[in-house]
């Protein structure tokens, strides 16, 4: 995704719209937090709220100007991803409770 981020800073002005640099996969918020509670071994709970009216229900996104664009797609699948950064946090833990 640095990567992603990088040509758009270089490219950028020449592309008209919005640039999606995610993941191209379709999912909810609570989907990719049920992965990320499984994958980090944790007790958390959901709290959940009404959508605003102007909310959309579903979400698809595009990376097609990003890949003719900039000549960028994701090289990182989401679980590994996620797992990465699961496990930096949870190096970071420790120091950050510590210093608190």
């Amino acid at each position: 995704m640095v990567e992603g981020f990088l040509r758009l800073m270089e490219n950028g002005p020449e592309l008209i719209g919005s640039v999606n640099i995610g993941d191209p996969g379709e999912f909810t918020i609570r989907q990719l937090a049920e992965i990320i509670i499984e994958m980090a071994g944790s007790q958390s709970r959901f709290a959940r709220f009404d959508l605003s009216r102007d909310d959309p229900t579903q979400r698809q996104r595009d990376i097609t100007l990003a890949g003719e664009g900039l000549d960028w797609a994701p090289k990182v699948e989401r679980a590994e991803g996620l797992g990465k950064t699961i496990a930096y946090f949870c190096a970071l833990l420790p120091e950050l409770q510590t210093a608190g």
